[in-house]
């Protein structure tokens, strides 16, 4: 009976003793799934509060985005340079929409994309210039077969489309892995300026897609398409001292002689193109048959007293069968040739005076139809392709000295020289001044006839690099930024635009 009684008491406390285990054990459980809801709550009150912040400074970056967009809207230079409002990085706040009173900061940068060279435009020689710029061997036949890989591959969406082309390297696209690294989206504001300040290095970073420039001269008026204009067009075209270029005849002649690739062509061009020549040739002669005639004459004059020394008929200009002496023609004998106005006759006698007598009459083919200094002239009133734009044209007033000693004819002497050039204070602040209201830093380049008066710059060179070049742009890059309080970005978005036409056009958009 005590045994009894004692086993119960055993199972009682047995009993009892499970029962606080499970207790304890099922406490613990909850606090523990009570820990977890609470972390879960937190973390999700926390990417609520992440993507709330995020949803704000993308809103802040969009705001700063499309003020840029004012800004580029409202610059109404005719030119383009590092010396404008719009070069310089952008600052400004935007209300925040969630809590009142508070304000957001955004951070703009816009890049000229005509600084930089156009993989879809560019020539096998300035894309093997390129290459050699991100590491590729200069003056070898690999750099150039891979640059005509390139071409080959055209015409690319992006920069980064290069990749697909066989040879290309990650060194060559983005640079080395230091420099890539630099190239992540900063994590301040001071950083992503310092990176935009250090010069480019990679394919992404010199090249593009978006250069864009509109075919119109600094004026705003239509460029002349002298590939297809007709003579009356032609005849239009003055320089920028309003001095008319060609005659009607000088016009038509241009036109027999026209498919020209470069504006240096226009050098080459024939006063007396070789159908006009063959037209008149029989006409033509460069010996003198008529001394004796000539001499008889004189004394002739000479005893009626009305000689006067120094003076010359027409007489002897044409020989005994009619022709016409080239050597001794004066510009109204030139001028009865068919096909022969006032403007081919005086370049004729201009040609004879600076170089010489014509040994034979094809030598006056070797006439030619313009003078530096005219075709210096006339380069911001032409051009060779149809359109209402031009595609992959160099800014003298925006780009690098790396990327400018790249062109044709130029070294990096010569770029340097632009660069000291747009970046002097200007000797005639009004001139610049007088073309926009704001107010313009340093002696930007407002046509691009006056590279022609850098120091460094002859016309050999000129002449090689003005098929190449512009002094203003229509496409731009902008990289706007919502950054907090502590200066970190937080959303970015980036757009190209083309302000070609009547309204701002986005090519291009990416956000994060």
């Amino acid at each position: 009976m005590q045994f009894t009684k004692w086993s119960s008491c055993t199972f009682y406390t047995d009993q009892r003793g499970l029962s606080l285990v499970s207790t304890l054990w099922i406490l613990t459980v909850l606090s523990i799934l009570a820990a977890q809801l609470l972390y879960s709550i937190h973390i999700e009150q926390r990417t609520q509060r992440n993507f709330l912040d995020r949803s704000k400074f993308h809103y802040a970056a969009r705001a700063g985005f499309e003020w840029t967009l004012a800004v580029m809207r409202d610059d109404q230079t005719p030119f383009d340079s590092l010396g404008e409002t719009w070069a310089e990085p952008i600052q400004g706040q935007v209300e925040d929409g969630i809590q009142i009173g508070n304000f957001l900061n955004y951070q703009v940068t816009v890049v000229d994309e005509a600084s930089k060279v156009n993989i879809n435009i560019a020539d096998v020689g300035l894309i093997s210039n390129l290459l050699a710029q991100v590491g590729a061997p200069p003056d070898d036949a690999r750099t150039e077969d891979l640059a005509n890989k390139i071409m080959e591959g055209r015409p690319y969406r992006t920069v980064r489309d290069l990749a697909r082309v066989e040879g290309i390297t990650s060194e060559f696209l983005y640079g080395s892995d230091q420099e890539s690294t630099v190239r992540n989206q900063p994590a301040t504001v001071s950083e992503g300026l310092q990176q935009l300040s250090a010069s480019p290095v990679g394919l992404v970073g010199l090249a593009t897609i978006y250069s864009v420039d509109a075919s119109t001269d600094p004026s705003g008026e239509a460029l002349v398409d002298v590939n297809t204009a007709e003579a009356n067009q032609l005849t239009e075209i003055r320089t920028q001292q309003n001095q008319p270029v060609f005659t009607q005849a000088e016009a038509e002649s241009l036109i027999q002689q026209r498919e020209f690739d470069k504006f240096s062509a226009l050098m080459d061009v024939q006063s007396v193109s070789d159908e006009l020549f063959n037209n008149i040739q029989a006409q033509l002669t460069t010996e003198d048959t008529n001394e004796g005639k000539e001499n008889v004459e004189e004394e002739t004059n000479n005893t009626e007293g009305d000689f006067v020394p120094g003076q010359q008929g027409t007489s002897q200009t044409s020989d005994e069968s009619g022709k016409i002496n080239i050597n001794t023609a004066d510009v109204e004998t030139l001028e009865s040739l068919e096909g022969i106005d006032q403007g081919i006759a005086e370049r004729i006698v201009s040609h004879r005076e600076a170089q010489g007598l014509f040994q034979n009459i094809d030598a006056i083919k070797e006439v030619r139809m313009l003078t530096q200094q005219e075709f210096i002239g006339i380069v911001d009133k032409i051009t060779l392709k149809e359109g209402d734009t031009r595609q992959g044209l160099i800014n003298i007033n925006t780009a690098s000295s790396e990327i400018l000693a790249l062109l044709p004819g130029m070294d990096p002497q010569k770029a340097q020289a632009i660069v000291e050039r747009r970046e002097q204070d200007a000797s005639d602040v009004s001139q610049v001044q007088s073309l926009t209201e704001e107010e313009i830093k340093g002696n930007p380049f407002t046509n691009t006839s006056q590279l022609s008066q850098v120091d460094g710059i002859d016309f050999g060179t000129f002449r090689e690099v003005v098929d190449s070049v512009t002094y203003r742009s229509h496409g731009y890059r902008i990289e706007a930024s919502g950054v907090d309080v502590a200066g970190k970005v937080v959303s970015t978005c980036v757009g190209i635009i083309d302000r070609t036409g009547d309204e701002i056009i986005v090519q291009y958009w990416q956000q994060d």
